[in-house]
């Protein structure tokens, strides 16, 4: 018999006030192959929660944590940027490696998940 675990966590995509989910729309824009791993990190995510590196640290002061990915055979890390809210995974933001842009990636994340918890309320 083949037992079965349950996630832990289970990842919603952010949306913003205007309908938008960022993050579905940038997982849509990538090719197939690198989709699927950056979907077996974040699923890593859902049954290991809590789980720390290297699939997944915190990131800036907001509460704000990132699931790395190695996309484009190998060359390129990806970035899914979340919350956490009771068993939600919140997927806020996400991104290709870039390091002058990494600190606008995390303000953005930062900024949605501020926004999450506001229209929570």
């Amino acid at each position: 018999m083949i037992e079965r675990h349950a996630k832990r966590i289970t990842a919603r995509f952010y949306r913003t006030p205007a309908g938008n989910e960022p993050v579905r729309d940038w997982l849509l824009g990538l090719e197939s192959v690198d989709r699927r791993i950056v979907g077996e990190d974040m699923a890593t995510v859902e049954f290991g929660w809590p789980i720390g590196m290297p699939t997944c640290r915190p990131v800036g002061n907001q509460g704000v944590r990132e699931v790395r990915s190695t996309i484009r055979h190998g060359k390129v890390e990806a970035r899914v940027y979340f919350g956490i809210d009771d068993d939600k995974m919140i997927l806020l933001h996400a991104a290709q490696k870039k390091p002058a842009r990494q600190q606008d990636d995390i303000a953005t994340a930062e900024s949605r998940w501020s926004d999450y918890k506001r229209r929570k309320e």
